[in-house]
Protein backbone atom coordinates (compact mmCIF):
# COMPACT_ATOMS: atom_id res chain seq x y z
CA UNK A 1 0.00 0.00 0.00
CA UNK A 2 0.93 4.05 -0.35
CA UNK A 3 2.14 5.15 3.20
CA UNK A 4 2.39 8.73 1.74
CA UNK A 5 -1.22 9.65 2.44
CA UNK A 6 -1.59 8.15 5.63
CA UNK A 7 1.81 9.56 6.96
CA UNK A 8 0.23 12.00 9.30
CA UNK A 9 -2.72 9.58 10.61
CA UNK A 10 0.01 7.23 11.31
CA UNK A 11 2.29 9.91 13.34
CA UNK A 12 -0.70 10.68 14.59
CA UNK A 13 -1.98 7.31 15.77
CA UNK A 14 1.21 5.71 16.87
CA UNK A 15 4.68 8.42 17.98
CA UNK A 16 3.68 7.80 21.76
CA UNK A 17 3.28 4.03 20.92
CA UNK A 18 6.65 2.69 23.35
CA UNK A 19 5.72 -1.57 23.58
CA UNK A 20 8.32 -2.65 21.44
CA UNK A 21 11.08 0.12 21.59
CA UNK A 22 12.82 -1.51 25.27
CA UNK A 23 12.93 -4.86 22.75
CA UNK A 24 14.64 -3.92 19.99
CA UNK A 25 17.12 -1.38 22.08
CA UNK A 26 18.03 -4.21 24.08
CA UNK A 27 18.79 -6.02 20.67
CA UNK A 28 20.45 -2.92 19.16
CA UNK A 29 23.04 -2.57 22.32
CA UNK A 30 24.90 -5.92 21.52
CA UNK A 31 25.07 -5.22 17.58
CA UNK A 32 27.42 -2.72 16.36
CA UNK A 33 25.00 -2.05 13.02
CA UNK A 34 21.51 -2.11 12.57
CA UNK A 35 19.22 -2.01 9.41
CA UNK A 36 15.62 -1.81 10.11
CA UNK A 37 13.49 -1.99 7.32
CA UNK A 38 10.14 -0.80 7.27
CA UNK A 39 11.37 2.23 9.24
CA UNK A 40 8.48 4.76 8.83
CA UNK A 41 8.67 7.86 10.47
CA UNK A 42 11.32 6.81 12.39
CA UNK A 43 9.87 5.78 16.04
CA UNK A 44 12.30 2.96 15.88
CA UNK A 45 14.94 4.00 14.28
CA UNK A 46 15.35 7.67 16.37
CA UNK A 47 15.24 5.67 19.70
CA UNK A 48 17.92 3.12 18.79
CA UNK A 49 20.08 6.20 17.81
CA UNK A 50 19.66 8.19 20.95
CA UNK A 51 20.32 5.55 22.44
CA UNK A 52 24.04 5.33 20.71
CA UNK A 53 23.25 2.59 18.07
CA UNK A 54 24.35 2.89 14.66
CA UNK A 55 21.46 2.55 12.56
CA UNK A 56 20.20 1.97 9.11
CA UNK A 57 16.46 2.72 8.04
CA UNK A 58 14.90 1.70 4.48
CA UNK A 59 11.48 3.09 3.74
CA UNK A 60 9.56 2.74 0.94
CA UNK A 61 7.22 5.76 1.18
CA UNK A 62 8.95 9.09 0.60
CA UNK A 63 6.66 11.05 2.68
CA UNK A 64 7.22 8.79 5.79
CA UNK A 65 10.99 8.78 4.83
CA UNK A 66 10.60 12.70 4.45
CA UNK A 67 9.23 13.23 8.02
CA UNK A 68 11.93 10.65 9.98
CA UNK A 69 14.43 12.98 8.21
CA UNK A 70 13.13 16.38 9.58
CA UNK A 71 12.92 14.42 13.25
CA UNK A 72 16.36 13.29 13.48
CA UNK A 73 17.20 16.82 12.12
CA UNK A 74 15.92 18.48 14.81
CA UNK A 75 17.39 16.52 17.54
CA UNK A 76 20.61 16.77 15.68
CA UNK A 77 20.71 13.02 15.40
CA UNK A 78 23.10 11.53 12.61
CA UNK A 79 21.65 8.20 11.11
CA UNK A 80 21.23 6.67 7.36
CA UNK A 81 17.70 6.78 6.07
CA UNK A 82 17.25 5.16 2.49
CA UNK A 83 14.39 4.84 0.12
CA UNK A 84 13.80 1.23 -0.31
CA UNK A 85 11.77 -2.13 -1.17
CA UNK A 86 12.48 -4.68 1.34
CA UNK A 87 11.82 -7.44 -1.67
CA UNK A 88 14.54 -5.50 -3.67
CA UNK A 89 16.79 -3.37 -2.00
CA UNK A 90 20.52 -3.91 -2.36
CA UNK A 91 22.93 -1.93 0.31
CA UNK A 92 26.30 -3.84 -0.75
CA UNK A 93 27.03 -5.31 2.79
CA UNK A 94 26.11 -6.88 6.06
CA UNK A 95 24.78 -6.30 9.56
CA UNK A 96 24.17 -8.54 12.61
CA UNK A 97 20.98 -7.09 13.21
CA UNK A 98 18.10 -6.38 10.61
CA UNK A 99 14.97 -5.92 12.79
CA UNK A 100 11.63 -5.43 10.97
CA UNK A 101 9.32 -3.78 13.49
CA UNK A 102 5.53 -3.51 14.07
CA UNK A 103 3.80 -5.34 11.32
CA UNK A 104 5.88 -4.52 8.83
CA UNK A 105 6.08 -7.58 7.23
CA UNK A 106 2.52 -7.73 6.97
CA UNK A 107 2.80 -5.85 3.49
CA UNK A 108 3.88 -8.93 1.77
CA UNK A 109 0.82 -9.82 0.23
CA UNK A 110 1.77 -12.88 -1.70
CA UNK A 111 4.40 -15.36 -1.32
CA UNK A 112 6.52 -14.42 -4.09
CA UNK A 113 6.75 -10.89 -2.30
CA UNK A 114 7.48 -12.67 1.20
CA UNK A 115 10.14 -15.10 -0.57
CA UNK A 116 11.72 -12.16 -2.44
CA UNK A 117 11.71 -9.71 0.95
CA UNK A 118 13.57 -13.19 3.36
CA UNK A 119 16.01 -13.48 0.53
CA UNK A 120 17.11 -9.92 0.60
CA UNK A 121 17.14 -10.05 4.29
CA UNK A 122 19.24 -13.18 4.60
CA UNK A 123 21.78 -11.75 1.81
CA UNK A 124 21.93 -8.42 4.01
CA UNK A 125 22.50 -10.22 7.63
CA UNK A 126 25.97 -11.27 9.06
CA UNK A 127 26.40 -15.07 9.04
CA UNK A 128 25.77 -15.81 13.10
CA UNK A 129 23.62 -12.43 12.65
CA UNK A 130 20.09 -12.05 13.97
CA UNK A 131 16.74 -11.39 12.32
CA UNK A 132 13.91 -9.93 14.39
CA UNK A 133 10.61 -8.99 13.94
CA UNK A 134 7.13 -8.65 15.33
CA UNK A 135 3.20 -9.03 13.69
CA UNK A 136 -0.03 -9.21 15.39
CA UNK A 137 -1.55 -12.44 16.31
CA UNK A 138 -4.98 -12.13 14.30
CA UNK A 139 -7.53 -11.93 16.88
CA UNK A 140 -10.37 -9.39 14.79
CA UNK A 141 -12.70 -7.23 16.59
CA UNK A 142 -16.27 -7.45 15.12
CA UNK A 143 -16.26 -6.82 11.13
CA UNK A 144 -18.28 -4.69 8.95
CA UNK A 145 -19.32 -2.51 12.00
CA UNK A 146 -18.20 0.90 12.25
CA UNK A 147 -16.27 1.83 15.67
CA UNK A 148 -14.26 4.10 17.71
CA UNK A 149 -11.38 3.13 19.20
CA UNK A 150 -10.39 5.63 21.32
CA UNK A 151 -8.43 7.91 18.88
CA UNK A 152 -9.01 11.62 19.61
CA UNK A 153 -6.73 13.63 18.88
CA UNK A 154 -5.87 17.82 19.66
CA UNK A 155 -4.63 20.56 17.84
CA UNK A 156 -3.27 23.99 18.98
CA UNK A 157 -5.86 25.61 16.71
CA UNK A 158 -8.90 24.22 18.68
CA UNK A 159 -9.44 21.59 16.10
CA UNK A 160 -10.81 17.92 17.38
CA UNK A 161 -10.02 14.46 14.94
CA UNK A 162 -11.96 11.16 15.85
CA UNK A 163 -10.91 8.40 14.42
CA UNK A 164 -13.15 5.64 13.12
CA UNK A 165 -12.37 2.03 11.39
CA UNK A 166 -14.43 -0.78 9.94
CA UNK A 167 -12.55 -3.89 8.82
CA UNK A 168 -13.38 -7.01 6.53
CA UNK A 169 -11.46 -9.90 7.03
CA UNK A 170 -10.64 -12.28 4.09
CA UNK A 171 -9.78 -15.56 5.89
CA UNK A 172 -8.78 -17.88 2.37
CA UNK A 173 -6.27 -15.00 1.82
CA UNK A 174 -5.24 -14.02 5.27
CA UNK A 175 -5.80 -10.45 4.47
CA UNK A 176 -7.65 -7.93 7.00
CA UNK A 177 -8.57 -4.78 5.24
CA UNK A 178 -9.46 -1.51 8.00
CA UNK A 179 -10.83 1.56 6.68
CA UNK A 180 -10.09 4.72 8.88
CA UNK A 181 -12.75 7.04 8.95
CA UNK A 182 -11.06 10.32 9.93
CA UNK A 183 -13.02 13.40 11.60
CA UNK A 184 -11.74 16.65 11.89
CA UNK A 185 -13.65 19.16 13.53
CA UNK A 186 -12.51 22.41 13.81
CA UNK A 187 -12.80 24.88 16.12
CA UNK A 188 -16.11 26.31 14.53
CA UNK A 189 -17.95 23.15 14.35
CA UNK A 190 -16.88 22.49 10.38
CA UNK A 191 -16.45 18.70 10.08
CA UNK A 192 -14.19 17.27 7.29
CA UNK A 193 -13.60 13.44 6.49
CA UNK A 194 -10.32 11.36 5.71
CA UNK A 195 -10.71 7.89 4.11
CA UNK A 196 -7.76 5.60 4.14
CA UNK A 197 -7.42 2.02 3.73
CA UNK A 198 -4.88 -0.09 5.42
CA UNK A 199 -4.06 -3.54 3.92
CA UNK A 200 -2.29 -5.93 5.99
CA UNK A 201 -1.67 -10.19 4.85
CA UNK A 202 -1.69 -11.59 8.27
CA UNK A 203 0.67 -14.48 9.28
CA UNK A 204 0.21 -17.85 11.82
CA UNK A 205 2.46 -18.95 14.15
CA UNK A 206 3.81 -22.40 12.32
CA UNK A 207 3.63 -20.55 9.02
CA UNK A 208 6.24 -18.29 10.07
CA UNK A 209 8.29 -20.89 11.52
CA UNK A 210 8.11 -22.86 8.23
CA UNK A 211 8.59 -19.84 6.24
CA UNK A 212 11.70 -19.09 8.16
CA UNK A 213 13.11 -22.29 8.24
CA UNK A 214 12.49 -22.73 3.82
CA UNK A 215 14.30 -19.33 3.97
CA UNK A 216 17.26 -20.61 5.57
CA UNK A 217 17.12 -19.35 9.08
CA UNK A 218 17.62 -21.71 12.18
CA UNK A 219 16.67 -20.94 16.05
CA UNK A 220 13.91 -19.71 15.61
CA UNK A 221 11.94 -18.34 18.40
CA UNK A 222 8.54 -16.94 18.65
CA UNK A 223 7.64 -15.21 21.89
CA UNK A 224 4.06 -13.88 22.83
CA UNK A 225 5.01 -10.53 24.05
CA UNK A 226 8.10 -8.28 24.14
CA UNK A 227 9.65 -9.18 27.45
CA UNK A 228 9.33 -12.98 26.48
CA UNK A 229 6.57 -14.77 27.60
CA UNK A 230 5.38 -17.63 26.16
CA UNK A 231 2.72 -17.74 23.34
CA UNK A 232 -0.39 -18.88 24.00
CA UNK A 233 -4.10 -18.01 22.95
CA UNK A 234 -4.26 -14.60 25.44
CA UNK A 235 -1.30 -12.88 23.00
CA UNK A 236 -1.58 -10.05 21.02
CA UNK A 237 2.09 -10.02 19.48
CA UNK A 238 4.41 -12.79 17.89
CA UNK A 239 7.70 -11.55 18.55
CA UNK A 240 10.25 -13.46 16.30
CA UNK A 241 14.08 -14.11 16.27
CA UNK A 242 15.49 -16.38 13.82
CA UNK A 243 19.55 -16.41 13.01
CA UNK A 244 21.07 -16.69 9.52
CA UNK A 245 23.76 -20.05 10.07
CA UNK A 246 27.60 -19.11 10.87
CA UNK A 247 29.99 -19.55 8.11
CA UNK A 248 31.77 -22.34 10.22
CA UNK A 249 28.08 -24.57 9.52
Amino acid sequence: MNYDDFADLYDHQYDLYRDDLHFYAKLAQDSSRVLELGSGTGRVTLHLVRRGAKVTGLELSPEMLGRARDKAAAENLTLELVQGDMRSFELGRTFPLIIVPFNALMHLYTLPDQTKALERIYAHLEPGGTLAFDVYVPNFGLEGVLRHEGETFFDGDGSRTDVFVLQRIDRLKQMAYTQYFVDTADFDGRLERGFYTLEQRYFTRFELEWMLKCAGFEGVKISGSFEGAPLDSSSYFMVVQARRPSSRQ
